[in-house]
Parts: C-alpha cells; structure tokens; sequence
C-alpha cells in the first residue's frame, strides 16, 4: 500500500463580505516615504494605511467574539485629485476649501464612523481579496455601534511604537522599514548612541 503525503493545513482566511456596512476607523498607520514604481516610472510616495472596523460581522479570533477589518492605503496628499482627499470628502459629505484641506489632521479620523461599499477582486494568483470602492457618511437616522478596537496611531512623532512594530508581519515590518522616516528615525538614535560610544571610550 502506497504513503501519500497529507496536504499541509493551512488556516482559512475570512475576507469581508462584499456589500454597504457600518464601520469606523480606528487605526491609522503612517507608512512613510517609500520607493514605490508605476508604468515604468520610480516615485517616491508618503504613505497612510486607515483601517476599519465592521461591527456587523464578526469572526472568531483565538476564541475571541471579534469584528472584521479592512484596510485601505492612501498617498497622504489632500491634493485635489488625490483618492485621500475623494475619499474624505465622501465621507464627510461635502468638499474641502484648499485651506482646509492643507491644514487637515488624519488622526481626527480615528474613531469616526461611516459607511464603506466593500468589492472583491481576484489577484493574478487567483486568490480573492476585499477592497474598500468607497466611503461615504452613516444614513440619516443610522447610530453606529460602539467601538471594539482601541484607536490607534503609529507615527514617526511620540507614538513610534517599536515593539508594535515589531509584532507586524514580516510584509508591514518591511514596507515601515524601507522609509525614508524610518531610517531617519533609527539613524537619529544610533547616532546618539555612536557618539555616547565614542565619548566613552576616549583615552582621557
């Protein structure tokens, strides 16, 4: 009798369904400035990621009742053109004046609910994954529910979270890495520590 090998067990990843939900960001992870190429052409593009949570539907997480996120990533420009600066005034209903969108603060979205038209889409591998189409303000009358997850924030100013970062998966810790902010932000304290070093070892 022959030994056939056993399939490796991989665990099911849950996507969010398609259609209109409830949600409310409460995450937002400031990226940086990365290299990214597009049609050829290498720029380099300051980058936000928003994520949100959907009380409506809700998965098992290591035996925890928890609600399903999505996440959408932006260039952080209010440009006029710009799909941040589309998204947002959908969301609020009405457009920004340039002043305000110059002077507006991305983590005033944290904690904000709204409602988000999810699509699913098939990668070039075959796999399915969810996407974000838009956003736009909760229905007249409509109470969003109360929030699960904690806000959140990571930044290069007082909350750069080392050991968040760490945590992440080896895709996010990478993307974060590759920054222009972050290596400023690591090169600043290995500078201090270099120059403390040096200090220390001198012969007097």
């Amino acid at each position: 009798m022959g030994i056939i090998a056993p399939k490796p067990q991989t665990k099911e990843f849950q996507i969010v369904p398609s259609g209109t939900h409830i949600a409310t960001c409460y995450s937002m992870i400031h990226i940086g400035t990365i290299e990214e190429e597009y049609l050829g052409e290498k720029k380099n593009n300051n980058k936000v990621r928003l994520s949100f949570e959907i009380p409506a539907e809700i998965i098992d997480v290591d035996g925890v009742d928890m609600p399903m996120s999505i996440q959408k990533e932006y260039n952080l420009s209010m440009y006029e053109k710009s799909n941040l600066r589309k998204d947002l005034e959908s969301w609020r209903g009405k457009g920004f004046t340039n002043d305000e969108a110059d002077n507006f603060d991305i983590t005033k979205l944290l904690g904000v609910p709204c409602m988000i038209s999810v699509v699913h889409k098939t990668s070039k591998k075959g796999t399915e994954y969810a996407v974000i189409s838009t956003i736009s303000p909760l229905m007249k009358g409509t109470q969003a529910p109360e929030q699960f997850n904690q806000p959140f924030q990571f930044n290069y100013n007082d909350d750069f979270d080392i050991d968040w970062l760490n945590s992440q998966s080896e895709w996010m810790k990478d993307r974060i890495k590759s920054s222009m902010e972050y290596r400023a932000k690591t090169n600043e304290h290995t500078g201090i520590a270099a120059v403390d070093k040096a200090i220390d070892d001198m012969p007097f």
